[in-house]
Parts: C-alpha cells; structure tokens; sequence
C-alpha cells in the first residue's frame, strides 16, 4: 500500500486534477504533499505508475476509473478522499488482485488468503448497500410513487454476492413510508434488514438465479392493467385463507414455486386473511427494479 499503490495513484490523481485546470499549490494542498512533489510527479511518466497497479492486477482502464473516483473525492474533501482510497484498496485485496506480488515479496504467504476473506464479502456488500441507497433516492425524488404505495408501506430488496441467506440481501431498516405525499425510506439499507423481503428474493433468484432484486408495490385492477402495458411476465399466488405463524406469503410462494414459470418479472400476492394484495417486481440490479416501480407508478398515477 505505502510503497507501491500510494505513490502511483498520488501520480495518477496529480496528472488528473492537473487536466482538470487545478494549479500546483491547490493539488498539493488537496494531497497533502509538497509543491515539488506535485512538480515531480507532473513530470515524470506516468508509465510506471500504471506497471505498479498492474502488478497488483489492475488494468490501465481499472486504474483510471479508480484515479477519476478518487480526483474527484479528493476535490470534495479530505475526509472524502481517505474514504474513496479506502474502499479501492480493500477492494483491490478483497478481489485477491494484490496476493501474487505480496507473495513474491513474502513467499511464505503463499496459503494466504486472509484479505480475500475479510474483505472480499465487505467490499461486495458495501456496493450493493451503494445501490439500494441509490435506488431509494430515485423512489423518494419522484412524486408520483407514493400512489403506489401499499398500506403495508413499500421495501427494496438486493442480493449481496451470492447470497444463500437473509443476512446476506439488503433492504431498508423499518422499510419506505409514505410521508407528505412521498416516499422516505426510516433508515439506510443496511444488510439482512428485512427477513421477508429476503426469503421472498432467495425464493424467486432459486428459479431465476439472474434476479438480484425486488421491490413490494401495491396491487389491484389498474396495477395489473400497467403490468399487462409493460409487457411483465407475472405469475400469482393464491389468496391466503388463513394466518399461522408463517410468513404467509413466503409459505405461499415456497408451495407454489414448483408450478410458476422461470421467466416471470413480478409475482402477485392476491392477498386475503387480512393481507394486502401486494405485487413483487424483480430485476438485475436495484437500481433496474426502482426504475421498473417507477415506470408503473407513472402509468397508475396518468391511468
């Protein structure tokens, strides 16, 4: 990290918050290095900074989405930029990217595998929280979603990896609830945060393992009248009759999985028992299913 990474990015950063028509003693106050240091590192050819990240297995194009990431974190702050640095280097040794020149350095660290453990898992989830948290500024910036909010309020589900359990999908904390006309998520999406929105995801990606994601939006005459408009592929579950001490609608969908279609895009609780018929939508990613909720909410609200 000190004597390979830092110096080629600080060179990389340099070169780039340069072209961005920032003078030396900026870059050098946003780096916290010294005006002969910026000069240096202006003159000198950037390609041996861009061989150095390669020895950890990172591309030329890697290396400048990583270098552009962290200008413009560094512009914003200090504090920003030790965050963003942060995050790409334990991703570089969460991905295992930095084992064979730490190996060549220490041959004894050949069994190693302690970074990709700690971090690999950390890294992968910490961009799935970044997109739900994404997905969820999108449903509470539009001012039209809130008409298709259930009475049970709304949750958006995304699977982390390869995710085999609850604590593995991220979800909002306490879900999305409707105030003043629009949604507001209670909390940040924090991982193994909704127990039911996960068993419901982990349900659906058992037949469609391309799901990732999955959202609970209201269902009734004009919401299927929109889904059949989007061309979505929707299979139903059937009326619950009763509540037991099941989650009624992970019961429902784990009976009835067997029967539904492997290219379905939302799933349908008809609700009953003193349930709310709700819709679940799916997607690759959480960002695609909010953008799905959204396209929806629009035609329910013009219907």
């Amino acid at each position: 990290m000190v004597d390979t990474f830092l110096p080629a990015m600080r060179q990389l950063v340099t070169l780039n918050l340069r072209s961005r028509g920032l003078s030396q003693s900026k870059i050098s106050s946003l780096l916290g290095i010294t005006q002969a240091s910026v000069s240096l590192y202006l003159s000198s050819d950037p390609k041996r900074a861009y061989q150095s990240l390669a020895r950890m297995s990172v591309l030329r194009s890697e290396a400048d989405g990583y270098v552009g990431e962290l200008a413009e974190s560094v512009a914003r702050g200090a504090a920003d930029g030790v965050e963003t640095l942060n995050t790409i280097w334990t991703e570089i040794l969460g991905s295992g990217a930095a084992c064979a020149a730490h190996r060549e350095l220490y041959p004894a660290l050949s069994d190693c595998d302690v970074c990709v453990r700690e971090y690999g898992r950390k890294s992968i989830r910490s961009k799935t929280i970044s997109e739900v948290a994404d997905a969820v500024k999108m449903l509470e910036e539009s001012p039209r979603f809130a008409a298709v909010m259930p009475e049970v309020s709304v949750n958006i589900a995304c699977a982390s990896g390869d995710a085999r359990s609850p604590a593995d999908v991220v979800a909002v904390p306490g879900r999305i609830v409707r105030v003043k006309g629009r949604a507001r998520a209670m909390l940040p999406p924090e991982a193994g945060a909704s127990v039911h929105m996960a068993k419901v995801l982990l349900l659906a990606r058992s037949r469609r393992p391309d799901l990732r994601a999955c959202i609970n939006i209201r269902y009734d005459r004009w919401m299927a009248d929109g889904m059949k408009r989007e061309g979505l592929r929707v299979a139903a579950l059937g009326a619950h009759r009763t509540r037991g001490p099941e989650d009624p609608t992970v019961a429902e969908l784990a009976r009835r999985l067997g029967s539904i279609p492997d290219n379905f895009d939302a799933l349908v609780d008809q609700g009953g028992g003193g349930i709310e018929p709700n819709v679940y939508l799916f997607a690759g990613g959480a960002r695609e299913v909010a953008t799905l909720a959204l396209r929806l909410a629009y035609g329910y609200s013009a219907g």
